[in-house]
């Protein structure tokens, strides 16, 4: 029971936080939209998908380390993991939200340099579970490249 009640939580917790996400995101299409764009974004419904698939590996990686190490043994890595999780929720505030693109540049650079340290943490406690982070990762580095180039081309937009 205790394991099953583990990975709801740990599972849940990425889609949890995806949604609080999303909830800052419901006039986003609109915004998004009238944005200034480099050719290599992707199209606004690719990231719905993309993001919900890397919540569940993520949660899968963090349930990984639970079951291996324990509560105690995983505590300040499933700690790492939260916070990134709250960084993670708070792009979408900041960026489709508030329009803040310098602290929407600065909370995503923090997020990848959250997330380069879990991953090492997880690939030291269980080896799977930082590979399952990679496509995260990888992500979370276009993003940020995406991040840079909208706030450079859209001064007016996002301040």
């Amino acid at each position: 029971m205790r394991t099953a009640i583990a990975a709801i939580v740990l599972i849940g917790a990425p889609l949890v936080a995806g949604a609080a996400g999303a909830f800052a995101t419901t006039r986003a299409p609109e915004f998004f939209a009238q944005l200034a764009k480099p050719s290599w974004a992707p199209p606004a419904s690719v990231f719905g998908p993309v993001w919900t698939a890397l919540y569940i590996l993520m949660g899968v990686a963090a349930f990984l380390v639970w079951r291996t190490h324990g509560s105690a043994g995983a505590r300040g890595a499933l700690i790492l993991f939260g916070a990134q999780l709250i960084v993670n929720a708070l792009w979408s505030w900041l960026f489709f939200r508030w329009r803040l693109g310098i602290a929407s540049t600065a909370d995503i650079a923090l997020l990848w340099l959250l997330l380069v340290a879990l991953v090492i943490w997880f690939v030291r406690l269980r080896p799977l579970a930082g590979v399952l982070l990679l496509p995260y990762l990888a992500w979370v580095t276009f993003a940020t490249a995406l991040n840079v180039a909208i706030v450079r081309a859209n001064p007016d937009l996002l301040r």
